[in-house]
């Protein structure tokens, strides 16, 4: 064991006559554990509740979404959907036709979003229509003499008052031009499924109905407003959405699941960030109180470091004893404090010990999802600043005059 290393060693066990240094040692390791506790959990809740959102929003929509630039539709969709589908990295293509609508059932009405898709590749491509709070998918397939089939959001058959089986009237904004005016054209629609995506806007003003219905509907036929597609890695969108814009030729234009979602992402960095530099402060305190004991400690050993130099103990040798000194009390603290932090962060994954209101968040509980590198780094960055707060109190007790000071022992 190396000298400097043996001597700081000592210094963290303090005599009995130096219970106040003692005392100060162990709030200082306390203020380093709880900032590195913290931060560690934070970052955790904060990973989680990304992840969680990322994964509804990716169930929700397409990862990269073709569309013609100038609005006017997609034509002989499927024709270009199946040349497409052999760009790298695309497991599954489908194409949908987004229109806006009114929506009304008895006195009550709200606008929506109508997507017209076809059923079974919708399922490949977005997962929103997997799991249906009341129905099944395959009604959007049936016929019905008098109305067509539409899925609705959890909040808006909530609001409308209906339910599987009733039957909603969708006016379309275009309408029909007669010699006289211009007459609202409108269809019956009967309600097969509802669904639930966690997310207050889609549930309650989007609406799903089979491609061809939304044809009808919109008068739009054979006519594609978009062609969606999903891919075996997401964060390869951006590379994958101009490799398509090139097959597709002119006229195109692509957009991809974080162009969608870039104000939401954009809001959960910031607030990450904002974590981190508040939480930090108490890794700050921490360090004060490190660099207090020190300069205690330095005051409290002068005669020791005296008889260490009168012995040959160089400058240097001292400064590093105080130096390790404090990085070991940062040690201890960033070991208890990550320890506390993965702990406390599993055991409220695995036991989803805070609970949330899932009609307003969307969850149930409030998701922790640790990553290693966070730990990483935070240990790395307490150990800088650490290193930063004992460099003056270290310096200090290498300056120190031994022979002043043994001139009175």
């Amino acid at each position: 064991m190396r000298f400097e290393f043996f001597v700081a060693l000592r210094y963290l066990k303090a005599k009995r006559r130096q219970a106040a240094l003692s005392v100060v040692t162990a709030i200082s390791v306390i203020g380093v554990m709880a900032g590195v506790a913290a931060l560690v959990i934070a970052l955790a809740i904060n990973n989680g509740f990304r992840r969680e959102l990322q994964d509804k929003l990716l169930g929700a929509t397409a990862n990269v979404n073709l569309i013609r630039t100038e609005n006017d539709g997609i034509r002989h969709y499927d024709a270009l959907a199946d040349r497409l589908a052999k760009v790298p990295h695309v497991v599954a293509d489908a194409p949908a036709l987004y229109e806006q609508a009114l929506i009304a059932n008895r006195q009550r009405s709200s606008g929506v979003v109508i997507k017209g898709i076809d059923p079974d590749r919708e399922l490949r491509v977005c997962d929103l229509l997997h799991h249906l709070t009341e129905g099944s998918i395959e009604g959007l397939n049936q016929t019905f003499p008098d109305a067509d089939p539409i899925i609705v959001g959890k909040g808006l058959a909530k609001s409308l008052g209906v339910t599987v089986g009733d039957t909603v009237m969708i006016v379309s904004p275009q309408g029909t031009l007669t010699p006289f005016e211009v007459v609202p054209k409108y269809r019956h629609f009967r309600v097969v499924g509802v669904f639930d995506s966690g997310f207050y806007d889609f549930d309650a003003s989007w609406v799903f109905t089979n491609l061809n219905a939304a044809q009808r509907l919109f008068d739009l036929q054979n006519v594609a407003s978009v062609i969606e597609f999903k891919l075996d890695d997401v964060y390869k969108a951006d590379a994958v959405a101009e490799t398509i814009l090139e097959a597709a030729g002119h006229g195109f234009s692509t957009t991809t699941w974080m162009d969608q979602n870039h104000a939401l992402f954009s809001a959960l960095k910031l607030e990450r960030l904002v974590t981190i530099l508040t939480i930090g402060l108490i890794v700050l305190v921490a360090a004060l109180n490190i660099f207090i004991t020190l300069a205690m400690m330095v005051m409290d050993k002068n005669r020791d470091i005296a008889i260490l130099k009168s012995m040959g103990a160089r400058n240097r040798q001292i400064w590093r004893v105080f130096t390790l000194h404090g990085i070991l009390i940062a040690c201890v603290g960033t070991v208890l404090g990550l320890v506390l932090g993965y702990g406390g962060s599993w055991l409220g994954e695995a036991y989803r010990l805070v609970p949330l209101p899932a009609d307003v968040y969307g969850l149930s509980f409030v998701p922790f999802i640790p990553r290693p590198w966070d730990g990483l780094w935070i240990s790395l960055a307490v150990l800088a600043i650490s290193f930063l707060a004992s460099f003056y109190p270290s310096s200090s007790a290498a300056r120190v005059d031994s022979a002043e000071i043994l001139r009175y022992e």
